[in-house]
């Protein structure tokens, strides 16, 4: 596997870092440390813009580089470093791209926003455009020994199967856990049935309800089996769960719930993000606490 691991010298870009850490990564796999020279050209004339960049390029981005550097210290994969200027989310979706990765790795807050405009706008940029999954993490990592705890939310489209196809290759460690969810949205939200209907109505309206709900329960079911018998050819430890309800919410009430280390959902892969799954996306990426994994499908 190709990993892009995008670093700005912060606590969160560390934390990505340390994720990669928690996989069962191998001298065949490689990752390479990105970072992204940013700056604002207009408030400089050109010479002082020249003299400060050499400074920054002398100064600040070996610290950075060397910090992940440590943390993969124990990586087995292969690892290299690359340095850029111009627009971060521009540069991160273009590399990855010219070196054919398979997954671009970053950081970012977590539930109580984004403390860096910068960093924020960046990574879910990426996360919304790039046309590989996208690896968020959050702030703090849960302590890992054994296995990790995976969440894969699923609504049987192509992008979420193309979501556990990539799951299936991610190097988890050994005994790691998947539980498979599909959350059915109720088809009548909030449909007030007035006392002044007679009870025949009331009865045929219940009776069609039932019906519906039943074909929404199969359908439910139909979508995790296949994902269970999917995934069951990677992960030895597969539980599965249907739920009725806001994707957004039962997803991220389904993480709390299990103590999940990583929340996996698919979206739409290059032309940006459509419908409810890149609602849900947006969502769970902006409030969950746990790191996540947004897959994608190219087109």
């Amino acid at each position: 596997m190709k990993i892009l691991l995008a670093v700005d010298g912060s606590e969160y870009s560390e934390g990505a870092a340390g994720f990669l850490t928690f996989l069962n990564l191998s001298p065949a796999d490689e990752i390479t440390v990105f970072h992204v020279i940013h700056w604002s050209r207009f408030l400089y004339n050109e010479n002082s813009y020249q003299e400060a960049l050499k400074e920054i390029k002398k100064l600040f981005v070996p610290k950075v580089l060397d910090s992940a550097l440590e943390i993969l210290r124990p990586v087995k994969a292969k690892i290299s470093t690359a340095v850029v200027e111009g627009s971060a989310k521009q540069a991160i979706i273009e590399k990855a791209a010219e070196a054919g990765m398979d997954l671009i790795v970053m950081g970012a807050r977590g539930t109580k926003g984004i403390e860096s405009f910068l960093l924020g706008s960046v990574t879910r940029a990426v996360a919304i455009k790039s046309a590989i999954p996208v690896l968020v993490t959050k702030l703090p990592l849960s302590a890992r020994r054994g296995g990790m705890k995976i969440l894969f939310a699923t609504d049987g489209s192509d992008y979420s199967v193309s979501t556990q196809e990539f799951l299936s290759s991610m190097p988890f460690p050994a005994n790691s856990e998947i539980t498979v969810l599909n959350v059915m949205q109720p088809v009548f939200l909030d449909m007030y049935m007035p006392l002044t209907l007679t009870p025949g109505i009331n009865e045929r309206f219940i009776e069609i309800l039932e019906k519906v709900r039943a074909s929404e329960r199969a359908e439910s079911g139909r979508i995790v089996d296949q994902a269970r018998k999917y995934l069951g050819r990677r992960f030895g430890n597969i539980g599965v769960l249907s739920r009725e309800g806001d994707p957004s919410a039962e997803i991220l009430a389904a993480s709390e719930a299990l103590k999940a280390d990583l929340i996996a959902v698919g979206c739409r892969g290059l032309t940006g993000i459509r419908g409810m799954m890149g609602s849900v996306s947006r969502n769970i990426l902006s409030h969950s606490k746990c790191p996540v994994l947004i897959g994608k499908m190219c087109e």
